[in-house]
């Protein structure tokens, strides 16, 4: 800690009256500022290095617990406390979790013959197996800018999405078809959603029918069955639009197109990545000798 202390302060006062104050040699002092990092301190200057371009390219909204699956998704094997202690030591850390009020039901009726065919099953094994579908506002000087996404479960890619300053249903309808344009299979697919008047619309209903889309509503009063689309929103919210103050539209739709495509969807595809690479190492075949 001496050492350290005189290091710090070696361009203000002169060392050997540091090491005479502090009781020490200036042999010693020199000798312990010219030994070379260990290899533990190398590799935390390493890791540091790329902690800091990651959390800079978030926005410095970046937590630890998200640092961390960025970090095991590049094949760091960093445990969450080391990262933890690098992110304090240096200063970083992510913005909170703000709390969030009861939710008001939404009470609708489902159009006939429409059910929940998800029951808060989130998981697909398979892209283009299940999609989920909500609707988000966002405040602006000029007015609310409404936010319709599309995401597939299988992959976490928003691979859908429209913005309209009216939520209704031709904005969702274009999500719908962004998503439709990048689909590579024709066979059906779950869409679920809430049970807004827009997802209700004959308009809707009649698109859906005509491009092998499955409906799916959520239960009357159950925000939870379309957690997976809630849960984006809110991360959404809270890594970008909470600390921001939009003075148009236009300037919302830039930084909503800049989170989801260049922050986001990146992320998303770089951990289906990693993924596969794990699952052919576990399943590559092995050599048989002759």
């Amino acid at each position: 800690m001496r050492y350290q202390a005189i290091q710090r302060c070696r361009d203000e006062f002169p060392i050997r009256m540091m090491c005479r104050l502090l009781k020490v040699s200036p042999s010693g002092f020199y000798d312990w500022s010219d030994r070379l990092p260990s290899p533990r301190q190398r590799d935390n200057a390493r890791l540091l290095k790329r902690i800091r371009a990651i959390h800079e390219d978030s926005g410095g909204i970046i937590g630890v617990p998200r640092m961390h699956e960025d970090l095991t998704d590049e094949g760091e094997a960093a445990s969450k406390n080391r990262v933890a202690r690098l992110m304090s030591v240096n200063g970083m850390q992510g913005w909170p979790r703000r709390k969030r009020r009861g939710m008001r039901a939404k009470s609708a009726l489902a159009p006939v013959g429409i059910r929940n065919h998800l029951e808060r099953d989130f998981r697909a094994l398979e892209p283009e197996t299940k999609w989920v579908t909500d609707i988000t506002e966002l405040n602006t000087a000029e007015g609310k800018l409404y936010l319709c996404v599309v995401i597939d479960l299988f992959s976490k890619l928003v691979i859908g999405w429209s913005m309209h300053h009216r939520q209704d249903r031709q904005m969702v309808i274009r999500a719908v078809e962004m998503a439709i344009w990048q689909r590579q299979g024709s066979w059906s697919v779950i869409l679920h959603s809430d049970r807004g008047s827009q997802f209700r619309s004959s308009d809707y209903q009649r698109f859906l029918k005509q491009n092998t889309l499955v409906c799916s509503m959520s239960a009357v009063g159950h925000c939870g069955d379309n957690a997976a689309c809630e849960g984006f929103f809110g991360m959404l919210k809270r890594e970008r639009t909470n600390h921001c103050r939009y003075r148009t539209r236009d300037e919302a739709r830039a930084d909503l197109f800049n989170y989801i495509e260049r922050f986001h969807n990146p992320r998303m595809r770089r951990r289906v990545a990693r993924q596969d690479q794990q699952f052919s190492g576990v399943f590559k075949p092995s050599v048989v000798s002759g």
